[in-house]
């Protein structure tokens, strides 16, 4: 892995995995909703 070109894209990179991680953990259940951890993290996204 190269290394990330400055701050900002490493922030929003680690922010990602850290979101990714967090649904996959199941820290992040909606009430009464099942969703995907892909459309989990589509929602967070928009």
């Amino acid at each position: 892995m190269m290394g990330f070109k400055n701050f900002r894209c490493a922030r929003i990179i680690l922010a990602g995995i850290e979101i990714m991680h967090m649904i996959s953990k199941g820290q992040l259940q909606e009430n009464d909703i099942s969703r995907t951890a892909a459309d989990q993290f589509y929602s967070l996204m928009i």
